[in-house]
């Protein structure tokens, strides 16, 4: 090929690959050089599914996020917001996920996942508890959650699941009770510790702790009578 002709082929190859990018930059191109066909919510509701199911909770999270953000109008969103409350649950971010539960609840308050929502929402609060010898709040939380679902839905099959955990609220209360008043009698202070006795007797008899804190009551009423010491 004569020398000039290649100089005018590659200038006009090259004008071509101008033309492109600014095409491309201009975004007339777009739909033709975009590999990635945006994807329904049938199929990011799939990938989200399939990422719950293998313990991935963050890309399960963003994907239920996508389903929600980009197709509020879908019969699909609002399974998406529970199960993007769920993949937060799993994920142990526990706060947010009682929010998302909450959001639920608010935004569907006669779906007929509310209760399964409550549910959670109490679950978010006991998952939270530690052990006796630290502030029982989530505890207490708990206790009221699960007696809020219990209330509203009585018949539902998370209010029977509910009992069981409510009992274990209570047992828990009553063991941080129990370690309180022991705690002020060991300490002498057997006025203060009768009072964690009979609050526990009061507000827990049906707990394993009942006999425990009735003899240490016993035995608090015994040392102040045979001291008569003052007590804070």
């Amino acid at each position: 090929m004569p020398l000039h002709k290649f100089h005018i082929l590659f200038r006009s190859i090259s004008l071509l690959v101008l033309l492109c990018f600014s095409l491309a930059g201009c975004g007339i191109l777009s739909p033709f050089l975009t590999k990635e066909v945006e994807k329904g919510p049938e199929e990011i509701m799939a990938e989200g599914e399939r990422a719950l199911e293998r313990g991935r909770y963050e890309a399960a999270y963003e994907a239920f996020q996508k389903v929600k953000d980009r197709y509020p109008y879908s019969p699909l969103a609002t399974k998406a917001e529970i199960l993007s409350a769920d993949a937060l649950f799993l994920k142990k971010s526990y706060e947010e996920a009682y929010d998302s539960y909450t959001e639920f609840e608010r935004l569907h308050p006669k779906h007929t996942q509310v209760p399964y929502a409550l549910y959670q929402k109490a679950m978010c609060r006991w998952k939270q508890v530690s052990s006796v010898d630290r502030d029982p709040s989530f505890a207490r939380l708990a206790k009221d959650d699960f007696l809020n679902l219990m209330k509203r839905f009585p018949e539902s099959f998370y209010a029977r699941k509910a009992e069981e955990k409510l009992r274990r609220c209570y047992a828990h209360l009553a063991k941080y009770e129990l370690y309180v008043g022991d705690f002020y009698f060991n300490k002498g202070k057997y006025k203060a510790a009768l009072g964690r006795y009979l609050y526990l007797l009061k507000n827990y008899p049906d707990t394993g702790q009942y006999h425990k804190a009735l003899r240490k009551l016993a035995l608090c009423k015994a040392r102040l009578k045979a001291h008569r010491e003052p007590q804070d």
